[in-house]
């Protein structure tokens, strides 16, 4: 978690973003105001970054964007920066890249397909199962939140392997999801693997409402990841009016879904301290955790 404050930072908390990890390669969700500087303190490198999905357009969310694009030129970036967000990307993004200016690097707008998209077709160093979906979420003007899902095939069988002569420097490939062509004839992972296994599975909500489509987003899912602008039920009627969820509201949606692991963020500057608040959501959910900047953790396949 880079910043887990909700519409003004707060001398502990930058502005709400987080950063995703894997194989060396990195998708930072969202940007707002200070998002580099809280990447600083948290040991996080912004050249690994090679995708940028924005949940929305609310300056607490884009406002550190100019600066950031900048200083990932002046570190001489040259690999191409993609960028995803809702509704019309281009118009939302013209100012933001106007105030950046020249870049030693190409900015590329990315609409992602309906289905999601295979990040290893970004950059090759992705692993094979790697994919990024956006799902539709309820705030004041056009949001989204972001799945992140790691395949994982099933166990590789060297005897089907051998009997389709497929030759031993192919079995590594194979087992990580890339077809091979083998005497003329491709040869699919799924021909010398058994059936698929269990993979990883990370929600990022972004600003909404409890909806229908986070709920079915975070099915499953190893870590969900969702605002929680308001700590007490009292704040529900506010919370919808502005388009946000509750702590309480945050637990039901994640103990509905059968997350795993729920970790709060986007609290409003009148939350001082998160965690006094648990106790009050305990029996909702049991596994939710508040956020704070810094905040890490590190998931691997369950066998």
């Amino acid at each position: 978690m880079i910043g887990t404050s909700a519409l003004l930072p707060t001398p502990e908390r930058a502005l709400a973003s987080a950063f995703l990890a894997c194989s060396g390669r990195g998708i930072l969700f969202d940007c707002g105001e200070g998002t580099q500087t809280a990447m600083r303190k948290a040991g996080v490198s912004l050249m690994k970054t090679d995708l940028i999905a924005l949940t929305h357009y609310h300056g607490d969310h884009i406002f550190g964007l100019p600066g950031l694009l900048q200083t990932m030129g002046s570190l001489e970036r040259t690999r191409p920066l993609y960028i995803t967000g809702p509704g019309d990307l281009a118009e939302a993004m013209d100012p933001i890249l106007r105030l950046t200016d020249w870049v030693p690097y190409e900015i590329r707008l990315l609409p992602l397909p309906e289905g999601g998209l295979p990040l290893s077709s970004l950059d090759g160093r992705w692993p094979a199962g790697a994919s990024l979906s956006a799902f539709p979420t309820v705030h004041r003007v056009p949001s989204r939140g972001y799945c992140f899902r790691l395949a994982r095939a099933g166990r590789f069988d060297p005897a089907r392997a051998r009997a389709l002569g497929v030759p031993q420097k192919l079995w590594g490939l194979l087992q990580r999801g890339e077809p091979q062509t083998v005497d003329g004839r491709v040869v699919e992972p799924a021909d010398v693997c058994g059936a698929a296994r269990r993979g990883i599975k990370v929600v990022y909500g972004g600003d909404t409402l409890p909806c229908p489509a986070l709920t079915a987003a975070a099915a499953g899912a190893d870590l969900l990841i969702c605002e929680a602008t308001y700590a007490e039920d009292e704040s529900a009627p506010m919370a919808e009016q502005y388009g946000h969820t509750t702590f309480r509201q945050a637990a039901e949606t994640a103990a509905e879904a059968g997350a795993k692991r729920l970790w709060l963020t986007h609290f409003s500057q009148s939350v001082k301290d998160p965690e006094a608040y648990l106790e009050t959501i305990a029996g909702v959910f049991p596994a939710t955790e508040c956020g704070f900047d810094g905040k890490r953790t590190a998931l691997y396949f369950e066998d």
